[in-house]
């Protein structure tokens, strides 16, 4: 389980790196300031959150199905808050009209929010002191 959080948190931690590159050089001139920061938004959140997952991967006191159920909130938690924000950020280049899926984005964050949670409770468990 260790090594699935680490390299899940690592993927997110490089895509958040490659996509925080391309708002900042590849955007800046076909959407308007507003929606860069948006998807910079989005951008933030994603590596919050593979910090999270490499730091989790790295402790051993969280029960082993904590950190799956952890895992799968924050998997897809980023796809849903993260990704949503980076295709409405850009929902002008795209002949797709994805304010459709607008109400994905609250969801994922709420699921973001589980994951957080559930750690929380499993660190109040723990006799680890």
């Amino acid at each position: 389980m260790n090594k699935k959080l680490l390299i899940t948190g690592s993927v997110f931690g490089i895509l958040a790196i490659i996509l925080g590159a391309f708002a900042a050089h590849g955007l800046e001139n076909l959407i308007d300031e507003k929606a860069i920061q948006s998807f910079e938004t989005g951008v933030r959140y994603q590596m919050y959150h593979a910090f999270f997952l490499l730091i989790l991967g790295s402790t051993s006191f969280i029960k082993e199905k904590a950190k799956s159920y952890i895992l799968i909130l924050v998997s897809i938690g980023v796809v849903f808050f993260s990704f949503s924000i980076y295709v409405l950020a850009t929902n002008s280049l795209s002949g797709f009209d994805f304010k459709t899926i607008a109400f994905i984005t609250p969801i994922g964050g709420l699921l973001l929010i589980l994951a957080w949670l559930l750690l929380l409770i499993n660190i109040l468990k723990t006799r680890v002191d």
